[in-house]
């Protein structure tokens, strides 16, 4: 089993390099491919992007014994981390580097008009802004198991904070929302919040836990570890990697036209996930938290759910203004970015105590 999991985990990198390159051109060349794809949509959740994040959560979800969960619920020290990174430190953090890169270094980049949904106009800078903004208050509740897992941190922590962020993001997403885009109130997308907690988690958290339960009682734990989780153990990696195809195809063209502006965009999305990585990896040093918690901690904090800001921004701004489109960068950047953070966690486990 370790020899192809590690397998894929060595040449990562270069699979993620080739997905995004063939995403690209399919998105250029067979620009009805990624149109017939997105057509399968209920509420901005891609019906065949949930298909593949299905399989990349099943083989986490039936690997994590359920009384780890309880265990790490009853763990305050990480819990309390990542939900001040997320809710009192990450909004902020977004809103400075956002102004400080489209606003003041790289403004003069970005000249022109937004032309808003409702017929209104912002400067271009400031759509963008705002765009980031959204990204910024949306913590990801779906992709960052994928990314703890990766990382070899401890699952059911993972999985622990990502009902917890669910929960929070239904009751403050809007309020500081609100409050950091200066608008009187802002639109909750309820609808997608919850269908992609429920398809992103709920059905693999559920197939996981009974298929892993009905296994173990007729096969045993011995053939449960040595075969089942064997054959799976290259399933996440597999549907990540188409996951990142269809997510370059649908936007191939758009990068293709505008590359400068989706690399300028990318600039703060980038630095806002490092230093949201780096600090909350910090912190968990000098508190000692396990690395098994310090790893998804940090993960956790530095991913988004890019869902949630997509739809939100298509209702308040428009689906082609400058808002949604630096949403969009945010999905493109995602998956790259977190491998690296990844590889920085397992390069580094020496820094922390082990969970022993």
């Amino acid at each position: 089993m370790e020899q192809k999991l590690n397998f894929f985990e060595k040449y990562l990198t270069a699979w993620v390099l080739i997905c995004i390159g063939v995403g690209i051109l399919i998105g250029k060349f067979m620009p009805f491919v990624p149109k017939v794809l997105d057509s399968f949509a209920i509420h901005n959740i891609s019906i065949p992007i949930a298909i593949c994040l299905f399989f990349m959560m099943y083989p986490i979800m039936v690997k994590i014994d359920f009384k780890e969960v309880i265990k790490a619920g009853k763990t305050p020290k990480p819990v309390f981390l990542t939900l001040i990174v997320n809710w009192v430190i990450k909004p902020f953090s977004m809103l400075l580097i956002a102004w400080l890169f489209l606003g003041v270094i790289l403004k003069d980049l970005l000249i022109g008009v937004d032309i808003l949904k409702d017929g209104s106009q912002i400067e271009l800078f400031r759509s963008y802004i705002a765009g980031c903004i959204l990204l910024g208050i949306a913590p990801c509740t779906a992709m960052v198991l994928i990314w703890g897992h990766l990382a070899k941190g401890n699952d059911g922590h993972t999985l622990v904070m990502v009902a917890i962020n669910s929960l929070i993001m239904l009751l403050f997403y809007a309020p500081l929302g609100s409050w950091l885009l200066g608008i009187n109130q802002m639109p909750i997308p309820w609808q997608t919040i919850i269908l992609s907690v429920l398809i992103y988690v709920g059905l693999p958290l559920l197939f996981g836990y009974y298929s892993r339960k009905i296994i173990m009682k007729k096969k045993g734990i011995e053939w449960f570890q040595s075969k089942f989780v064997h054959y799976l153990t290259p399933v996440s990696i597999l549907a990540l990697l188409l996951t990142l195809i269809m997510l370059f195809a649908f936007k191939g063209d758009l990068i293709l036209k505008q590359p400068q502006i989706i690399l300028i965009i990318a600039i703060p999305l980038f630095i806002q996930t490092c230093f949201i990585f780096a600090i909350t990896y910090f912190i968990a040093r000098v508190i000692k938290l396990p690395y098994k918690d310090a790893a998804p901690s940090a993960l956790i904090g530095a991913s988004n759910h890019f869902e949630v800001a997509i739809a939100t921004a298509t209702v308040l701004f428009g689906l082609s203004s400058g808002a949604a489109l630096a949403t969009v960068v945010g999905v493109l950047i995602e998956v790259p970015v977190m491998i690296m953070l990844v590889k920085i966690c397992l390069k580094s486990q020496n820094l922390f105590k082990s969970n022993h």
